[in-house]
């Protein structure tokens, strides 16, 4: 399958935790679960992989709380709900097992499921996660404080209101993502040395988190495998703001991931 192709989907809601949550299945095979980084949308974190993945795998890409077409509930937005709320769908879609891909929020997402979820994680890939204050420079931080709605990348914008156009739930979604990291709750080391699921950690060298915040983070993960992979944000799978003209299924990490998950 060339990344031109569009492999078959089948989508629904299920009701989690007071949420009507998004999904959409694509492919067959053992089960891997795609999580958007925050403020997007399955398509803008995964829609150039999905298609190298599909032929060889169920994925089950989601989308979280106040995002895409998924509702909200009454309250802030955090990384442990986020995690019980995919777990539940797991459940609801009678899958106990699964191998788990969150990419930025859904990184740490992903690595709370492990937490919390232990039973249900077979292998973890976490792109690009930030889980301690100083993984990332303190200009960040100041611009999470400061930031505007107007900052919020225009393509994450556009493609939420392409599959739910409501401007006011926009407006939500960007001020709970902007609330969490504001008031970021960051992971102990308890908590990260507790994961017992073998992890592939991924990071731009020129990403969010500096690339000593991922090294010191693999050495807590007990089963842990690092890759730093040049470029920004998520250009190793081809985050939506980081495309560039002409790009290639070739740019990405598909390889290494199915080397990851098939034990490498």
């Amino acid at each position: 399958m060339t990344i031109n192709d569009t492999p078959t989907m089948t989508a629904g809601h299920a009701e989690v935790n007071g949420i009507s949550m998004y999904y959409e299945i694509y492919g067959e095979g053992r089960p891997l679960v795609l999580i958007h980084g925050g403020g997007s949308t399955i398509q803008t974190s995964f829609g150039r992989i999905i298609p190298l993945l599909a032929p060889r795998h169920q994925v089950i890409a989601v989308e979280l709380q106040a995002h895409g077409r998924t509702s909200d509930r009454n309250s802030e937005l955090s990384f442990e709900q986020d995690a019980d709320d995919v777990a539940a769908l797991l459940k609801s879609l009678n899958i106990t097992h699964a191998d788990i891909f969150g990419f930025s929020n859904g990184a740490n997402t992903a690595l709370q499921i492990a937490i919390r979820h232990p039973q249900l994680c077979r292998r973890i890939i976490a792109g690009s996660p930030l889980l301690k204050k100083d993984g990332s420079f303190p200009q960040f931080w100041e611009f999470m404080k400061q930031g505007t709605f107007d900052q919020m990348p225009q393509a994450y914008k556009d493609s939420f209101l392409a599959v739910t156009p409501d401007s006011a739930k926009l407006m939500t979604m960007y001020q709970k993502c902007a609330n969490r990291m504001i008031y970021f709750k960051e992971f102990s080391d308890a908590e990260i040395r507790s994961i017992q699921a073998p992890v592939l950690l991924v990071n731009g060298d020129q990403d969010v988190a500096t690339s000593e915040h991922v090294v010191a983070m693999s050495k807590l993960i007990p089963n842990c495998r690092l890759a730093i992979i040049p470029g920004g944000h998520g250009a190793y799978m081809g985050e939506i703001t980081t495309l560039k003209p002409g790009y290639q299924s070739s740019d990405f990490i598909v390889p290494m991931v199915e080397r990851f998950l098939e034990g490498d």
